[in-house]
């Protein structure tokens, strides 16, 4: 089915990049580094068609963030630019 659809994209000329994107929060946790900052979720690689608004997050103390809409967790990784 992902063939057809690609294809089809193709020949219209459309951007198939979208069809490669991780389905949203499909993950449920994720780790992140500084470089993922400032942290929002769904993330820039995740397709948003299929999932809530965008929202931006904040890391407590340990490094840590929930979504308030779905759930996902977010940690970051021993990260000596972050601490």
């Amino acid at each position: 089915m992902f063939a057809i659809i690609g294809l089809d994209f193709i020949m219209r000329g459309l951007d198939v990049s979208s069809l490669t994107k991780k389905t949203a929060n499909a993950e449920r946790v994720y780790e992140i580094t500084a470089k993922d900052l400032p942290l929002c979720c769904p993330g820039d690689d995740m397709s948003l068609w299929n999932s809530h608004p965008k929202v931006y997050l904040e890391l407590d103390d340990n490094g840590e963030a929930t979504c308030p809409y779905c759930g996902a967790r977010y940690i970051m990784k021993n990260d000596k630019k972050y601490k």
